[in-house]
């Protein structure tokens, strides 16, 4: 039988809209978390948006907060659209992404996630 796929918000958001990264270190803003258990998987896509003037080093913790294994850096450049962050990573077993920023309050996090069950 074929994997079937339903897109859903991410868990951290409210009514879909984006979710705006407040914290600036470890334990981010929580962004998702995954589907429970192993038979199923959440395909991850995130986008980033930069209100600042300036550019915004963003850290995802997928998953955990392990370097460099569940870590995931970039900088944000200001005011220049949505740029992809994760694009379309698998994640499983409650397994939580959150994020944090060096600058509160300008990044916005926003995405869907790809519920797929074997």
């Amino acid at each position: 039988m074929p994997a079937t796929y339903t897109k859903a918000k991410l868990s951290g958001s409210t009514n879909g809209r984006g979710i705006k990264v407040v914290q600036t270190a470890t334990a981010g803003t929580l962004i998702h978390t995954a589907v429970s258990g192993t038979t199923q998987f959440d395909e991850v896509w995130l986008y980033c948006i930069n209100t600042s003037v300036s550019s915004v080093k963003l850290t995802i913790e997928y998953g955990g907060v392990s370097v460099p294994s569940e870590i995931v850096e970039f900088t944000v450049p200001a005011e220049d659209g949505l740029y992809a962050i994760i694009p379309g990573l698998v994640i499983q077993n409650g397994l939580v992404i959150r994020a944090f920023a060096a600058t509160t309050n300008v990044l916005i996090i926003h995405g869907f996630v790809n519920k797929i069950v074997n």
